[in-house]
């Protein structure tokens, strides 16, 4: 029998990708229009140091282009398809796909574009921002994306139920300098399954919340509760199997990211039902 606890937030891992290609407006979109509590992102900085949504080093794999991301300019980035690693996509059952090809749907999506986004969306939508490290310009991706969040007053906590926006990493160098920019700016520390137990327990002072992948779970499913003992939140990634959603809704978390937001929601909704 399922337990009492309260079911976790589900946040897009890159946008809902199983429906559309990672990082791109469409794959927001479409993980909004599936009931997501919220949307995650990965952040570098171009040639010409505008923040865009990538995850990768290098553009090869997301895109029909190739090169390095620090090493292009904006114009180049946006001449390329980010669409095409989604070609051999299904949609999901119900979900409609345009036959065009527009440019929010397969252009290179720039920060301060996904938080118009979010914004014009209204209420309180999650965004969970991680900055890439090593990168080419070490703290300046930072700088710029608290620059960015703070012209748009997301640079602190809401206060009318607006979006709330986290930033995370691995670097614990970059959660110390959010703090000192924006000490309103909730901050998450990103732990991997590969990362040494005693260093998974001794989180950044700078860390409000802690992200363990899904592995750390696995690997220890007490390790929710102890951070919460610690007053972290706990937000698991990428958590896109019916069994890894329910151990995290046993571990107790706070927020799942996943590729799948629209089945995720439904399991979870399931479950509910089960519980009755």
């Amino acid at each position: 029998m399922p337990d009492a606890l309260p079911s976790p937030r589900v946040l897009g891992h890159r946008g809902s990708s199983e429906i559309a290609a990672e990082h791109t407006l469409a794959a927001y979109r479409a993980a909004l229009d599936a009931g997501a509590d919220g949307l995650e992102c990965d952040v570098r900085l171009t040639r010409d140091a505008v923040p865009v949504c990538i995850h990768d080093r290098r553009v090869d794999r997301t895109s029909d282009g190739a090169g390095v991301v620090s090493a292009l300019g904006l114009d180049e980035l946006a001449a390329l398809d980010f669409a095409v690693e989604a070609a051999g996509l299904l949609p999901a059952e119900g979900v409609a796909v345009d036959e065009d090809v527009d440019r929010d749907g397969a252009g290179v999506l720039t920060l301060e574009r996904l938080l118009d986004v979010v914004l014009d969306r209204g209420g309180p939508v999650e965004l969970v921002i991680e900055t890439k490290h090593p990168n080419r310009y070490g703290r300046s991706v930072e700088h710029r994306v608290v620059a960015l969040l703070r012209a748009r007053g997301l640079d602190r906590t809401p206060t009318n139920g607006g979006p709330r926006v986290r930033v995370m990493s691995f670097s614990a160098l970059a959660l110390a300098r959010v703090k000192r920019l924006a000490p309103e700016l909730r901050t998450v520390h990103l732990v991997s399954r590969a990362t040494a137990p005693l260093a998974a327990r001794r989180l950044p002072v700078t860390a409000d919340d802690v992200g363990p992948s899904i592995g750390v779970l696995r690997r220890d499913p007490g390790y929710a509760r102890r951070m919460h003992r610690r007053g972290r939140q706990v937000l698991v990634w990428t958590v896109n199997s019916a069994a890894d959603v329910e151990l995290c809704c046993r571990a107790g978390v706070d927020a799942i990211i996943t590729d799948r937001p629209r089945a995720v929601r439904e399991m979870l909704e399931a479950r509910r039902h089960r519980a009755g």
